[in-house]
C-alpha cells in the first residue's frame, strides 16, 4: 500500500503537468525476499518470492489492460529505455528487448528469463532458466530443480526427479550450457572473490569492515 501511494503520487505529478499522455512509466522493483516462505529468510534463493518483480508498462502505445505471457526480466529495461527515448538501434546492443515491443507482438511464451548467483560464502552458484511454463534451477555440485508454472504456480512441487519431465530437465541443461559454462563461470567469480577478501587482510579482516548486511532473522 506504501509503493501504490508514493507511486500515485508521481502519476498524479505526471498528470497535472501535462505529461500523462507522452509519458511512458515502468513499474518495477529490485528481486524479492523469502520473508520467511519455506522457512527461508533472505534472498538468495531462485524460488519465485526471491526473484520475481513486478513489471507493469504503460504510456503510448502500449496495449492497455494487456496481460503478456512472454517472460521478460530487468535487463530488457535498458533497452526498453534506448527504444522509447529515440536512440539509434546501433546502441542497443546489450543484451534484453525492449519491453515496448514486447507488449505489441504476440506472446513469446518460449522466450527465456534467465538469473544467476555467486555470492561470497554461498554453498553454490544457482542459475536460473524459466519460460512461461517451466522453471530450472541448476545448482554447481547440487541436484538441480525443476517446477511445472502451470500446475504448481508456488513452485512446491519439484519434478526433477520424475521422468515424465526428463526430456524437459535435459532441453533447459542444454540451454543453459549453450548460453555459459556454469561451472567455469562460477569457479571465476570465487576465484575474483577470493582475491577481493585478501585485498582487504583475509575474512576476519573483510568481516569487520562495512555496515551490518539484511536484518537478522528474528529469535524462535
Amino acid at each position: 500500500s506504501f509503493m501504490d501511494a508514493q507511486a500515485g503520487k508521481v502519476l498524479d505529478a505526471l498528470r497535472a503537468n501535462g505529461l500523462e499522455e507522452t509519458t511512458t512509466v515502468i513499474y518495477s522493483s529490485d528481486h524479492g525476499d523469502n520473508l520467511g516462505k519455506r522457512g527461508m529468510w533472505n534472498k538468495c534463493l531462485m524460488y519465485r518470492e526471491s526473484t520475481g518483480v513486478p513489471m507493469i508498462l504503460a504510456g503510448p502505445g502500449i496495449p492497455a489492460s494487456k496481460v503478456s505471457e512472454t517472460p521478460v526480466s530487468l535487463v530488457d529495461v535498458q533497452n526498453t529505455l534506448l527504444d522509447l527515448t529515440g536512440c539509434p538501434k546501433t546502441l542497443m546492443t546489450g543484451p534484453g528487448t525492449s519491453l515496448a515491443q514486447l507488449a505489441n507482438a504476440p506472446a513469446q511464451r518460449e522466450r527465456l528469463a534467465f538469473s544467476e548467483y555467486h555470492a561470497v560464502g554461498s554453498e553454490a552458484a544457482a542459475y536460473l532458466l524459466a519460460d512461461a511454463r517451466y522453471k530450472f534451477h541448476y545448482y554447481v555440485g547440487l541436484r538441480p530443480e525443476l517446477f511445472d508454472l502451470e500446475r504448481d504456480p508456488e513452485e512446491l512441487d519439484d519434478v526433477a526427479a520424475d521422468p515424465a519431465y526428463a526430456h524437459v530437465l535435459a532441453r533447459f541443461e542444454a540451454q543453459l550450457r549453450a548460453l555459459l559454462d556454469p561451472e567455469a563461470v562460477d569457479a571465476a567469480a570465487k576465484a575474483d572473490q577470493a582475491r577481493l577478501i585478501e585485498s582487504f587482510g583475509g575474512r576476519e579482516a573483510a568481516l569487520r569492515t562495512g555496515t551490518p548486511a539484511a536484518t537478522p532473522v528474528p529469535a524462535a
